[in-house]
């Protein structure tokens, strides 16, 4: 007579077979990231400002262990940098966003080659179509709302929909490792420059008009088309962060 196996062999097996349940701690340490991230381009830490972990905690109802993680993470990612006063908002100089273009314009304009040569799903054409067609419609927004510059909402959804255009275009390249790469290029790009940003309608103009023809190159398979109008719009959009970076310091200057 066959004796039945023991109970905890079947549990064992059983609590193998489940996957295991992303640690709690992750979840809060993503929490405290975003957050002080939050606060950072919303201007409420601007650079040069300390990080207090008490204060952190506090806001959001978290023990200080979460929140010194991502205070640690976000000194690796260059957001942060550590003092003799703890942890506060890095000044980036000009030679920072000059380099964290060049490495956009050699990923982006690689992939975007990749994507032209392979081509496009439906579905991913339309939804770039969307976003092409989204950045229209916050410039005739602008326009009708008579205002020089975009602000709030209005802001969000243009940076939104310029930003997932972008992503879109990686993503279909297939290659990972870039696009996580590319992924924390661009938010250091945002926080570098978030507050000193002039959206006036001939610039969402300009960027309606690059990505319509990129989104043309790409979905006709002219991948030496699509990389030429890709590089030139990255350089654009160099350009005017650079001349935006710099606008405060020569008004410091009295030039």
């Amino acid at each position: 007579m066959k004796r039945a196996a023991p109970a905890s062999r079947h549990k064992s097996r059983s609590a193998a077979a489940k996957p295991a349940p992303l640690p709690r701690d992750r979840g809060l340490l993503q929490l405290a990231h975003q957050h002080i991230l939050d606060k950072i381009s919303s201007g409420d830490l601007p650079v040069h400002a300390a990080l207090s972990e008490l204060s952190l905690a506090a806001e959001l109802g978290l023990s200080r262990t979460p929140v010194r993680e991502a205070i640690g993470q976000l000194v690796a990612e260059g957001i942060l940098q550590k003092t003799s006063r703890g942890a506060v908002v890095a000044e980036h100089a000009r030679q920072d966003i000059m380099e964290l273009y060049q490495l956009r314009e050699a990923l982006e304009v690689y992939v975007i080659g990749e994507v032209a040569s392979r081509g496009l799903s439906q579905r991913e054409l339309e939804v770039l179509k969307l976003q092409v067609e989204q950045v229209r419609l916050c410039a005739a927004e602008l326009k009708k709302s008579g205002k020089p510059v975009l602000e709030g909402e209005l802001l969000k959804k243009f940076v939104t929909s310029d930003l997932r255009f972008h992503m879109l275009l990686l993503q279909a390249g297939g290659n990972q490792r870039i696009v996580k790469v590319l992924d924390s290029t661009r938010l250091l790009l945002r926080i570098f420059t978030l507050r000193r940003e002039h959206h006036t309608v001939k610039l969402l103009e300009g960027v309606y008009d690059f990505h319509r023809r990129i989104l043309d190159a790409v979905s006709k398979g002219d991948a030496e088309q699509a990389r030429r109008l890709l590089g030139e719009h990255i350089r654009l959009s160099r350009d005017e962060r650079l001349a935006e970076y710099e606008e405060p310091l020569l008004a410091g200057r009295g030039w």
